[in-house]
């Protein structure tokens, strides 16, 4: 049998809505699902733990859908922040950055991640109990291994489709620079020990965490799996629309057709070499268009990632920029100050000791030396000044005043290259609309 393992976040339609998960809507107009069968679903969350519902008038106890705990949960956890973050905001006065937890729920680099697991297919499967107590396990496991850093927020087995499937929900987190605990994918799996596949390597599309965790997972889950007693067939199966699936199903009922001795042998062969061909085609093309929109979506990461953080990086170079032009700019002063009358003095004192002078040697010795205290002298002076001068412009109100400085000139220098970041993000964005819309994309391929 086969063992399936899909992660997704958003579609078409934005990022994936939990409701269809624990069935807050109205089944009767749904052909794929046997509302009767419903009632041996099983939830969980992370509020309200299990909950099984054997008739249907008793959903009105599920006070808090999946949409609303998981709502709860960014609002307890990430709410430190979002207030941070829109402060921060706030201090460099940009308040339409500003979000909520709500928002951060909603974007799509910051939502759950929603996995789907299943065993078997339509035709063989194994029973929801048997899937029930493989994923237990594995979700036990992962809860001990990732738990510091991967919470898993809810999660649905429906028995009321053509094959048992669970749906899983779960955030990744970290804390920040600042302290705050907030959804970021790539720093909680550095945190948890995860390297990159290729470490001497640029991180990149083929080159990431999340690869080698979502390959630990898979291991994990098979050896659960066989310790159950089930044979699986470990090797991988990547994503899928879900038209290819009735294909495949098409071809295999054909196909036993044709054993069972059917009178149209040879058109059904060629039936079936003709739809195989247009289902690799297919598959082809659309594998292709993934990796596109993947490689097309990590930049997207970056440039948001890029934008969101540049005020920040200007507020933070600004002030170590003007601790240096001190240093600088009083460097240069102090030589440019002392060099001209330096050289005034040392001609002087160059013309004196000339053989070309008349007067007396001793007299001419004398002036020269007190000449080089002179220019010892003037040295001295100029470094008490501009030691002087140094302190004032580092006192707090002449630092800030000169920060605030910097940092206009900075953000002038910026804008116009974060303004092309924007213009290439919503360009991205547009370009991943219109591909994701002509794809018509299930959620990773899976029964619903």
């Amino acid at each position: 049998m086969k063992l399936t393992r899909h992660n997704g976040r958003s579609g078409k339609n934005g990022v994936y809505n939990p409701k269809h998960n624990d069935r807050r809507f109205d089944l009767e107009n749904s052909d794929h699902i046997d509302a009767e069968r419903s009632k041996r679903n099983i939830y969980w969350d992370w509020l309200n733990g299990y909950r099984r519902f054997s008739k249907s008038e008793a959903q009105v106890e599920l006070r808090d859908t999946f949409a609303d705990v998981e709502k709860q949960y960014y609002s307890i956890y990430y709410g430190d922040f979002v207030k941070g973050q829109n402060a921060r905001n706030e201090k460099n006065r940009h308040t339409e950055r500003n979000r909520t937890t709500d928002d951060i729920l909603k974007n799509k680099h910051t939502c759950p991640e929603e996995t789907v697991y299943q065993i078997g297919t339509m035709d063989e499967h194994v029973t929801a109990d048997v899937l029930q107590r493989v994923m237990e396990e594995y979700i036990a496991e992962c809860k001990r291994r990732f738990g510091d850093h991967i919470h898993i927020l809810d999660w649905a087995l429906h028995d009321d489709e053509a094959t048992p499937h669970i749906h899983e929900r779960h955030v990744f987190d970290c804390e920040n620079r600042y302290g705050e605990v907030c959804p970021q994918q790539e720093k909680a799996l550095e945190a948890l020990g995860f390297e990159l596949p290729e470490p001497d390597k640029k991180k990149g599309r083929f080159n990431n965490r999340k690869m080698v965790y979502d390959s630990a997972c898979r291991v994990l889950l098979f050896d659960i799996a066989e310790r159950h007693g089930l044979h699986l067939d470990r090797k991988p199966e990547y994503g899928g629309r879900k038209y290819l699936e009735k294909q495949d199903y098409i071809l295999a009922k054909q196909k036993e057709q044709i054993a069972a001795g059917d009178n149209t042998l040879q058109r059904q062969q060629e039936v079936i070499s003709q739809q195989a061909q247009m289902v690799r085609s297919q598959r082809s093309e659309m594998y292709r268009n993934d990796e596109a929109i993947r490689t097309q979506e990590q930049h997207l990461d970056e440039l948001v990632m890029k934008i969101d953080d540049v005020e920040v990086l200007i507020d933070d170079v600004s002030r170590i920029a003007y601790n240096k032009a001190v240093e600088v700019v009083t460097d240069a002063v102090r030589a440019e100050t002392q060099k001209e009358d330096i050289r005034i003095i040392s001609d002087y004192r160059d013309w004196l000791s000339s053989p070309e002078r008349k007067d007396p040697k001793a007299k001419r010795d004398y002036a020269v030396m007190r000449l080089g205290s002179v220019m010892d002298r003037i040295k001295v002076a100029a470094r008490k000044v501009l030691s002087k001068v140094q302190q004032t412009l580092m006192q707090p109100e002449a630092r800030e005043a000169g920060v605030e400085a910097v940092k206009g000139k900075a953000r002038e220098s910026v804008l116009t290259r974060l303004d092309q970041k924007k213009v290439e993000s919503a360009q991205l964005e547009e370009q991943l609309r219109q591909q994701r819309s002509s794809q018509r994309p299930t959620r990773n391929g899976m029964e619903h």
